[in-house]
């Protein structure tokens, strides 16, 4: 496996576990209060019509984490694997997307946030083609 390659793989497991991480955030920790404040929700009596838009996001997020990794598994069978690199890509360009419109739209706060969510995808897109 070239070197660019596996830059690639690295960093989209390094988005795939990232998107897995903020499934537990919006779909598990949100009930409590830590993972309310965490989403800018001081009220209990606001979180229940929100919790089915945190849980829904979250489930999103956990579908996309795990294609990339089903991606990866397929390019790490077979190195070759034209499927492996498109199905990662194409995870890696939904999260990038997310991250990009996250940073548009979120208060500076998230920007942060919204870099670890679209910057390493975008980055892994860059090498994994570079390296193909």
């Amino acid at each position: 496996m070239i070197g660019l390659t596996l830059i690639g793989l690295v960093l989209a497991g390094m988005a795939a576990t990232l998107h897995v991480a903020f499934f537990v955030l919006e779909s598990v920790l949100f009930r409590l209060p830590f993972g309310r404040r965490l989403f800018g929700v001081r009220a209990e009596h606001d979180s229940p019509p929100l919790r089915l838009f945190a849980v829904n996001q979250g489930l999103y997020n956990l579908g996309l984490g795990i294609v990339v990794f089903l991606g990866i598994v397929l390019v790490a069978i077979d190195a070759g694997s034209i499927a492996g690199v498109a199905v990662i890509v194409t995870g890696c360009a939904i999260m990038g997307l997310a991250g990009a419109g996250l940073a548009l739209t979120a208060p500076p706060r998230m920007i942060p946030i919204a870099l670890a969510q679209g910057v390493p995808p975008l980055l892994a897109i860059v090498a994994l083609l570079a390296g193909g």
